[in-house]
């Protein structure tokens, strides 16, 4: 039996780009989140963050085909990080991954990476 990835038990594709499109819309409207994102337009960061999830459980590797190796900790460096920075930006993905019919364990796979991630990303001391 062949294993399945977390992309394709997610739902491909489609389910990624529904999970950061909402996790997005959130971060629009977010005071804290807002003011890291420097782009008026948050399209870029949209296609960025989707095509790296995609890549990361197990889809195309098209992020990077354009942007080379992920780097996250260096690529999040020029932005202000602390953990109020953190908290919001996992409550924002949490509901997100919330609002889609997810397996249970293809939603804890994805909780758990990104409450790892979201944590790796803090650069600033807390206040």
């Amino acid at each position: 039996m062949l294993s399945r990835t977390i992309f394709e038990l997610a739902g491909g594709e489609e389910t990624f780009r529904l999970l950061v499109q909402r996790f997005y819309a959130r971060v629009g409207e977010d005071p804290i989140l807002r003011r890291v994102y420097p782009e008026e337009d948050l399209s870029g960061a949209t296609e960025r963050l989707t095509l790296f999830l995609i890549q990361y459980w197990g889809g195309p590797s098209t992020y990077s085909e354009r942007r080379g190796h992920p780097r996250l900790r260096l690529r999040h460096q020029p932005f202000a990080i602390g953990r109020a920075e953190r908290d919001a930006w996992l409550a924002h993905m949490r509901a997100a991954v919330e609002s889609l019919e997810l397996a249970p364990a293809v939603r804890k796979a994805l909780l758990d990476y990104f409450e790892t991630a979201s944590t790796a990303m803090i650069n600033r001391p807390s206040e």
